[in-house]
Formats: C-alpha cells, sequence, structure tokens
C-alpha cells in the first residue's frame, strides 16, 4: 500500500492543528448545501415563532400573577 505525501495545507493544518483557508472553503461548501427557506415560509414561520413567544410570555405572567395572589393569601 503507498503511503501518501502530505502537502504543504495538510503539514500546515496538522502543526497548528488550524488552518482558515480550509475553514472558510469548509464553511463555503457547507452553505452552498443549506436549503434556504422561502420568502411565504419565512414569514409564516416568522409569525409562529412570534405568537408562541406571546403566548407563552401571557402563561408565565398569569402564572407568576397567581403566585403573588397565594402567597398574598398565605402571608
Amino acid at each position: 500500500m503507498a503511503k501518501k505525501t502530505k502537502t504543504e495545507s495538510e503539514t500546515q493544518e496538522t502543526e497548528s492543528g488550524f488552518n482558515v483557508k480550509t475553514f472558510f472553503d469548509d464553511t463555503k461548501e457547507e452553505l452552498g448545501k443549506v436549503v434556504w427557506p422561502s420568502r411565504q415560509q419565512l414569514i409564516s414561520e416568522s409569525a409562529a415563532v412570534l405568537l408562541m413567544v406571546v403566548l407563552s410570555a401571557t402563561l408565565i405572567y398569569l402564572v407568576d400573577g397567581l403566585f403573588v395572589w397565594v402567597s398574598k393569601q398565605v402571608f
């Protein structure tokens, strides 16, 4: 089995542990694989997230109010 010879970039990467050029090349390659949402999908999913945040905040507010009322009754 033939041994591979290390190129200069592979040698630099293994010596320092991090190669900036390789990092950006790999990042660009991975971003090319991303399936970006359509405008309509982005709007509808953003609206769903905002609705859930408002509902969660309202529920927390109401439960907090309940605990305040119960603590005033007890103390």
